[in-house]
């Protein structure tokens, strides 16, 4: 086995202009029964624990220095047969010089304000959809915003057309089309029989999951939507 050390080593990190301070401790041997390729092999070990290295760290901050390294070791601190004929194996010490370090916080706090400015300006525009959805809503914002344009809202609602109400975080997926859905079929049940025969599938629904509270609250709505009862 011939050992190799490699100190001072620069290496990108996920931000290619912040640099990693690299160390490597390894050592290369002669695969069994073969010959390596190479007429230098120390310098092919070289290179490669160099690369091997280089390909982990360059997903990881320098901020993120005992993950970093974790990482590279546990990529490389085994014996590998990079090439026919060699063995490799190395580990890592990384170290973030004060500088490095510095322009990584403020990639992270420029790339934090970005996070945040557009976060905002989502909200601010997922507020306005809300308000442009709903009839009412629209109405009072037109008023605030142009009062002396009232005669125009009709123009802006036909330019909206079917404008949509925005669809919260918690609604995306198969949760959120359920709740769509049951509130659609709601809407649709606008007859007191439709209404008697949904709240009826609904409590043998829960009775047969087994969710017998909820089942008990169907139970009291389905009583107070037959005709002649008195609502509590």
């Amino acid at each position: 086995m011939h050992p190799l050390v490699m100190s001072g080593e620069r290496m990108p990190s996920r931000i290619p202009s912040v640099f990693f301070t690299v160390r490597i401790d390894g050592a290369w041997r002669p695969r069994q029964d073969e010959v390596p390729g190479h007429h230098d092999p120390a310098a092919l070990a070289r290179h490669h624990l160099r690369h091997g290295a280089g390909r982990v760290l360059s997903s990881y901050s320098v901020l993120d220095l005992a993950a970093a390294q974790d990482a590279a070791n546990t990529a490389m601190a085994r014996w590998h047969s990079p090439v026919a004929g060699l063995e490799v194996i190395g580990s890592v010490q990384l170290a973030v010089s004060v500088q490095d370090r510095e322009l990584a916080e403020e990639h992270a706090r420029r790339h934090q304000n970005i996070d945040l400015e557009h976060e905002a300006e989502m909200r601010r525009l997922a507020h306005l959809q809300r308000v442009l959805a709903d009839p009412n809503l629209r109405r009072v914002w037109w008023i605030d915003q142009f009062p002396d344009r009232f005669d125009q809202l009709s123009s802006l609602t036909t330019a909206l057309g079917d404008l949509p109400a925005p669809c919260e975080r918690e609604d995306d997926g198969i949760h959120g089309d359920i709740r769509r859905f049951i509130d659609q079929l709601v809407t649709a049940t606008d007859t007191p029989e439709q209404r008697a025969l949904f709240l009826k599938a609904l409590t043998r629904a829960l009775h047969v999951l087994g969710h017998h509270d909820l089942m008990t609250t169907a139970a009291q709505w389905q009583a107070q939507s037959k005709p002649g009862s008195t609502p509590e």
